[in-house]
């Protein structure tokens, strides 16, 4: 089960990534992208997933393209789910309490790489390679 704080740790240990508060939500950036973030769910999306709506504390993340998401939530919908709101933007929603934190760092590092500058990613899965 992960926590607000391996997110933290886990994001700020990758390069050029901070973190901030928008209203009462942390978003990690690298530089000024924005790759995961806090999303809670509104009465809308709760609406909307009816029974399905999870408990917990949800961590979005950026992911390469809309049509991975499907793929991802297939490989483990106890894990990663969607919402109508995020319909035709490139993300996914994560229950952190059913990830553990191995996986966690492969989305957080996936979702980084979508939103990282060219020579920071390439600098990056190069110091991964050895």
């Amino acid at each position: 089960m992960a926590t607000w704080e391996d997110v933290s740790r886990i994001a700020l240990a990758l390069p050029e990534t901070t973190e901030e508060v928008r209203r009462t939500n942390a978003v990690w950036k690298v530089r000024t992208k924005p790759f995961a973030w806090e999303r809670p769910l509104g009465k809308a999306d709760r609406a909307a997933l009816g029974d399905a709506a999870p408990d917990g504390d949800i961590l979005a993340v950026r992911i390469a393209q809309i049509e991975l998401r499907e793929a991802l939530i297939a490989s483990d919908p106890a894990v990663y789910f969607t919402i109508p709101h995020f319909s035709g933007f490139p993300a996914a929603l994560v229950l952190l309490g059913a990830i553990d934190e191995a996986e966690l760092s492969d989305a957080l590092a996936e979702a980084w790489l979508c939103m990282a500058p060219k020579r920071v990613a390439d600098a990056f899965l190069k110091t991964r390679e050895q």
